[in-house]
């Protein structure tokens, strides 16, 4: 896991546009999970553009912040596609 902020954003930056799934805790003993595409990323945040099909809303944009303390974790398809070859 990248261990800056810069560094993330350049990450994120190089996965705009593929698909991804954010998984959140929220709260005690219980994750969320959302399918989405990396839609844009921005000096201090970045939007993930939601599955309709599985959401009430379109978008949601996470801090940098988020991923660096391990508040939420990315997991991109084609890395995950990686993995499993």
């Amino acid at each position: 896991m990248p261990t800056s902020i810069h560094t993330i954003k350049a990450k994120l930056d190089s996965h705009l546009g593929d698909p991804l799934t954010v998984v959140a805790q929220a709260g005690r003993k219980k994750i969320t999970k959302r399918r989405g595409v990396l839609r844009e990323t921005f000096p201090a945040v970045f939007v993930v553009d939601l599955d309709q099909h599985q959401n009430n809303f379109k978008h949601v944009s996470y801090s940098y912040t988020d991923l660096l303390t391990k508040n939420i974790a990315l997991e991109f398809d084609d890395e995950a596609e990686k993995a499993e070859a």
